[in-house]
């Protein structure tokens, strides 16, 4: 008696999708501008929703930068940077370099940030890990992490790979700059509390 052949087992595959794709799918109602989602390295990210704390810090951080960047920098408030084709996350606050037209022709790219921050409560593996390397990749400057648990600023600089070569991290009753500004001065109690 003849047997047949059990049909190949194939592995399940992931399906990776653009930039292109990712508003294309916004502009006809699959997403929504209030889903919760990001763009990383081709996977849709679905977010956590944002705790108090969260959204406290950012506004706090926000509050501190916004008058020490006039004319400066712009700061920028949970709005997407383009990585690549297929990545745009969507950081807590950014300081880009200035330009007259607030990127109004276009979400700012790598070369436009000089400082990322995340601020992490219950994302901080995904900051640390996924997105922290997509950072890196693109050649993000700095990054900060604000942490809940630690009540601290992780502070990553010099891009390599997929990692940064320097990490320093400060808590409370200690002070923080971004390289791009030194004489920017955050007291890391003013913007990271509870």
């Amino acid at each position: 008696m003849a047997t047949t052949a059990a049909p190949p087992v194939l592995a399940p595959t992931r399906r990776r999708f653009t930039v292109a794709e990712y508003y294309a799918m916004a502009d006809i109602g699959i997403l929504a501008e209030n889903d919760g989602v990001e763009l990383l390295e081709g996977d849709l990210i679905v977010m956590s929703p944002i705790s108090d704390w969260h959204a406290a810090c950012v506004k706090r951080i926000n509050h501190v930068m916004l008058p020490l960047m006039q004319g400066r920098a712009i700061v920028s408030v949970q709005d997407p940077t383009r990585l690549n084709y297929r990545s745009e996350p969507q950081p807590d606050v950014m300081l880009l370099r200035w330009r007259d037209d607030f990127y109004q022709g276009g979400h700012p790219g790598p070369d436009d940030v000089l400082l990322l921050i995340e601020v992490a409560d219950t994302s901080v593996d995904y900051d640390r890990g996924a997105k922290l390397s997509a950072y890196a990749r693109a050649g993000i400057p700095e990054v900060w992490i604000v942490t809940r648990e630690n009540r601290r600023i992780e502070a990553y600089t010099e891009p390599e790979a997929s990692a940064y070569a320097t990490v320093r991290h400060t808590g409370p009753g200690t002070s923080i700059a971004p390289e791009a500004f030194p004489d920017v001065i955050l007291e890391v109690d003013r913007v990271v509390a509870g």
